[in-house]
């Protein structure tokens, strides 16, 4: 019989690293049942023994306060035996969760992670003491590096339920744990160390704020340096390879005709030119893969590199009273991290928000003013020849966007935005083989999700095109096109296939030979308009209908003032 061992724990106390060196490469992500809530999964085999290994989300106890913990808890029920990681630097925090998992009478082991980190900040912690005291096995942990799993796994076997279980007030748990703390820990004087400095310099607004501008502007450059290359090294040249395959398709096609359209698409001087042709084997490949994936792998890279750095938290601490502002706490910058890998595990990061109003604003802003990073590249893609000062307008509109939109919907939407105690945990030595897990991990989703998603639009403007439904749309919305925003008429067929796909649209927009400020408030109102269909229905489920309906009018309301107010100011009346 499979056993179910349920990993919990505070966040940022490494518990997603402990998980993948006990799992290795095989994990699955997936949503918990009837929630939008992801968890991972995996398994491993002990002398013939198999295991269920699933890391449940975050929580700071067993009474959740959102999505996130509700399925913590509910993992836990399904539980055969609970390991609970704690941050071993930050023990009397963690000690609560301890305590109320040992309510729970479920087998369990402690695992004390950041071991290490115990000696550099002068903890002394007694092991067998606390193991005396709580009546569980103790395991101290570096998952880092893989000290104390084999341990940890050795343990299995032997975890047993707490002997006394017993229920206790919150009150009494925290003078339970004062005394424990008191018996067992012992903290020494110690001088800061290079990195100690570094840590305090990145939290304290006047150096932090630089700091934190840098590294985004690094990771950014990170992202255009990886990305670039991949392309130019790697998939251009895997596409020209292609190319007297497509060739052949074409010339096996006639050359014309609408299967060839639908298929290869139109040949630009006799030959196939990936961006322009619109065929499903044409640029329904080469976008994803020569233009976007390139992007997508050094985004995530790089995203794991933060997280795993421990920079990301302290980025949210920064942000924290900017985002006070705009009806959150610092927590809102996640999912503008994530939108900008991809819009749907941002639109999944709100969750972590306690309150309807935090989720709402949250979502909206993000579907508003942020872009994907297949968007991203699309627009420096078009707008990069014509010099960084396009892109750049692009990317200010949406910023001020977030501001001013964030702010009025502070004010406007009802409701609670309560304080949250931001964990901050040291600073590490990422591992190499982690962030390429994550960055696989992601990868692969993208490529399961969002490719099927492009190639169908490549097929169905296809599709529009030869049946005239995309001539007869253009003519329709040519007053506002050409009216308000100063477009072509033909633009609002983009404006349908973003639906699909944001990357696709703004792709179809070079064709239209549009000057350098159109294409400006083209990719910008792109942006604003609508998210993608993955995106929506997710945001339909998180947010609700009523919520989702509040939002999509916003969302065309803005687009109408933002893309007017930008035809006048950078192209006139």
């Amino acid at each position: 019989m499979r056993k179910k061992i349920v990993l919990m724990g505070n966040p940022n106390v490494g518990k997603s690293v402990v998980f993948s060196r006990l799992t290795g490469a095989k994990v699955i992500v997936s949503n918990y049942s009837g929630t939008t809530v992801d968890f991972c999964q995996g398994c491993m085999l002990i002398e013939e023994q198999h295991f269920d290994i699933i890391d449940a989300p975050g929580t700071y106890s067993l009474e959740p306060t959102n999505k996130a913990e509700e399925v913590a808890v509910e993992m836990l029920r399904q539980a055969d035996i609970v390991v609970n990681v704690l941050d071993a630097t930050n023990l009397e925090r963690n000690l609560f969760l301890s305590l109320e998992l040992m309510e729970s009478g479920k087998p369990l082991i402690l695992a004390l992670n950041l071991w290490d980190e115990t000696k550099h900040l002068g903890i002394d912690i007694d092991l067998e003491l606390l193991e005396k005291h709580l009546g569980v096995p103790v395991v101290p942990t570096v998952a880092l590096t893989g000290e104390g799993i084999s341990e940890l796994v050795a343990k299995f076997d032997t975890a047993r339920a707490p002997k006394e279980v017993r229920s206790r007030s919150d009150s009494e748990k925290w003078v339970e744990i004062g005394q424990i703390i008191k018996d067992v820990q012992v903290v020494s004087h110690r001088h800061h160390t290079l990195r100690d400095r570094i840590s305090d310099a990145t939290i304290k607004p006047i150096t932090g704020i630089p700091i934190a501008i840098a590294v985004v502007l690094g990771a950014f450059w990170l992202v255009r340096i990886i990305g670039e290359n991949l392309i130019a090294y790697v998939f251009e040249p895997l596409f020209e390879l292609y190319r007297p395959v497509a060739m052949g398709i074409s010339g096996w096609l006639g050359g014309s005709g609408m299967l060839h359209d639908l298929l290869i698409g139109s040949l630009i001087d006799g030959e196939i030119d990936y961006v322009q042709s619109m065929g499903a084997l044409t640029t329904g490949l080469f976008v994803p893969f020569g233009m976007v994936l390139p992007y997508i792998v050094a985004f995530y890279f790089g995203l794991a590199l933060l997280e795993d750095s421990g920079y990301l938290p302290r980025l949210a601490t920064l942000t924290d009273n900017i985002f006070h502002k705009l009806g959150m706490h610092g927590h809102g910058i996640v999912p503008v991290f994530l939108g900008m890998g991809c819009n749907v595990p941002g639109a999944m990061a709100t969750r972590t928000l306690e309150t309807r109003k935090q989720r709402f604003i949250s979502a909206t802003l993000m579907a508003i003013s942020v872009p994907c990073m297949a968007q991203i590249a699309m627009i420096f893609g078009i707008l990069g020849p014509h010099g960084f000062i396009y892109i750049f307008l692009v990317f200010l509109t949406l910023f001020i966007l977030y501001i001013v939109v964030g702010l009025i919907l502070n004010r406007y939407v009802k409701g609670e935005s309560p304080e949250i105690f931001l964990e901050i945990p040291p600073y590490r030595r990422p591992s190499l083989k982690t962030i390429l897990k994550k960055t696989w991990m992601r990868v692969n989703w993208f490529l399961k999700e969002a490719i099927p998603y492009l190639i169908l639009g490549v097929l169905a403007i296809n599709v529009l095109y030869a049946i005239g439904f995309i001539d007869w749309l253009g003519n329709l919305f040519a007053p506002v096109m050409e009216g308000l925003l100063g477009l072509p008429g033909e633009a609002s067929a983009s404006l349908l296939v973003g639906f699909l796909r944001k990357d696709l649209a703004v792709g179809m927009l070079l064709p239209l030979g549009m000057s350098p400020m159109q294409l400006v408030i083209a990719t910008t109102i792109l942006t604003i308009y609508f998210p993608c269909v993955a995106t929506f229905v997710l945001l339909f489920k998180e947010l609700g209908a009523k919520d989702m309906l509040k939002a999509t009018g916003l969302m065309v309301i803005i687009t109408l003032i933002v893309g007017t107010s930008m035809r006048l100011i950078l192209i006139g009346i």
